[in-house]
């Protein structure tokens, strides 16, 4: 089916045109009429699979066949869980409305940045609003932006907004929101949370799941390579330098990994840069352009990057460390392989990780399949890790709780002294010496009494 058969308008069609898009993928082609008739939705879907399109295309439709006013109220709000996903989102909206006449505004906030130029571009008015939950509570908080008129709430991502801690954040927006209205909900996977949270949240909605939950997508290659943990890095570097990987995305499981291993890969001469959350906003932005663009050959993340990142044709993922949830396997490995293309995923799986492998392996229900690369072989039994160098001897508490006590003391005495000594040349400072020697008396008291 042709998405001229959608019931789109022609400037979207033209849009999608030029996207290079030209048959609608599955999850598309039921959920694009389901939104345009207004329904309520609760879609899941595997990553990749152009769920953004799937919302953005009906919804911009749906505002384009009203005449907005001049203050252009929020119509359609998009919630995100994270910075990069809310941007990825902004720009899709803004390419399939290019061609709309009226244009319809696009705003993008989240947090990270300062809040005072998202207050300025949000003061004309906007009709689609892209944010993290956080952020724009504290907008809310400013009377920057109100949500009375929205007619369409989006929760993109909607597990990853529950496993970050965002569930009051949305239920505060929710409450701001009128109560008719249309809402779609969007999710790679559906937990018992998920459920709850639908409850009360949609009405009598379409129902839409073009995968079996938790699936990877057929195109991608899994592959396990069995190594030691201390030989991991040079494993990677073998694997980039001798396949000649151009593009590769990283994901390891801490800020401090991140960083080490981009250390490493700098070193010897594979241009790298890290993505997680210590990075500021513009290190984060600076360093997915630059992969994007080619400039980066190795972009190193944490998991905060694993959702809903679009990186066309990207070739390569490798999980340098398996996550600890195994849902978020599913969703690294989407990075790759998307919308039809092939991709590789490898992971690198230490002893200590073999359990984590087979909980993997359950979840997507089929077996990875494991290889050992020659001159990186594990060991039958895990090697014992370096050690860690010695830390300097703790001292006993009693010790360092007294030494400070007892240096401000003495510090406060001098201090105290030098103030009467001083008040003495001046008549007019009595009243205060007196003052200063008695919350002297009274300190010394109070100390006396705490021992």
């Amino acid at each position: 089916m042709p998405f001229t058969k959608l019931g789109l308008s022609d400037p979207l069609l033209r849009a999608i045109a030029d996207a290079g898009y030209t048959t609608p993928s599955p999850i598309q082609q039921q959920v694009i009429p389901a939104v345009l008739q207004g329904h309520d939705l609760l879609a899941a879907a595997q990553t990749g699979t152009g769920k953004t399109a799937g919302f953005a295309l009906p919804l911009l439709h749906r505002l384009s066949q009203k005449h907005f006013s001049s203050n252009r109220p929020v119509r359609v709000l998009i919630l995100t869980p994270t910075r990069e996903l809310a941007a990825q989102v902004g720009e899709s909206v803004s390419q399939y409305g290019a061609h709309l006449h009226p244009r319809l505004k696009t705003e993008v906030v989240f947090g990270g940045v300062k809040i005072n130029p998202q207050m300025m571009r949000l003061r004309g008015g906007v009709d689609v609003l892209v944010a993290t939950p956080g952020r724009l509570l504290d907008l809310v908080n400013q009377n920057a932006v109100k949500l009375d008129k929205v007619e369409s709430l989006v929760l993109d991502e909607a597990d990853r907004m529950l496993d970050m801690g965002f569930i009051r954040d949305i239920k505060k927006i929710i409450s701001l929101l009128p109560r008719k209205r249309q809402n779609l909900l969007f999710s790679a996977t559906f937990s018992e949370e998920i459920r709850k949270l639908t409850t009360g949240l949609l009405i009598n909605p379409i129902k839409i799941e073009v995968a079996p939950r938790n699936t990877a997508a057929e195109t991608v290659e899994q592959i396990a390579y069995l190594c030691n943990k201390t030989q991991k890095a040079d494993l990677l570097c073998h694997l980039i330098k001798s396949n000649q990987w151009s593009q590769v995305l990283v994901f390891t499981s801490t800020k401090h990994g991140a960083n080490r291993l981009t250390e490493k890969l700098n070193k010897i001469d594979i241009k790298a840069a890290a993505i997680h959350g210590n990075k500021s906003q513009g290190a984060r932005t600076s360093a997915l352009s630059g992969f994007k663009a080619g400039q980066v050959r190795v972009l190193v993340a944490t998991d905060v990057a694993a959702r809903g990142i679009d990186i066309a044709l990207l070739p390569y993922v490798v999980n340098y460390e398996l996550p600890r949830s195994s849902a978020d396997y599913v969703h690294r490995i989407g990075r790759t392989g998307r919308a039809g293309e092939e991709g590789q995923a490898i992971s690198l799986v230490s002893h200590d990780e073999l359990g984590s492998l087979k909980q993997v392996e359950k979840l997507i229900g089929t077996a990875i399949r494991r290889e050992q690369i020659v001159g990186f072989e594990a060991d039958a039994v895990a090697p014992p890790l370096p050690p860690e160098p010695p830390r300097p001897p703790r001292q006993p508490r009693s010790i360092r709780a007294v030494k400070p006590q007892a240096k401000q003391v003495s510090n406060y005495e001098e201090n105290v002294g030098k103030a009467n000594g001083h008040s003495k040349n001046r008549s007019n400072d009595k009243v205060r010496s007196v003052n200063s020697g008695n919350k002297a008396k009274k300190s010394g008291n109070r100390r006396s009494e705490g021992g």
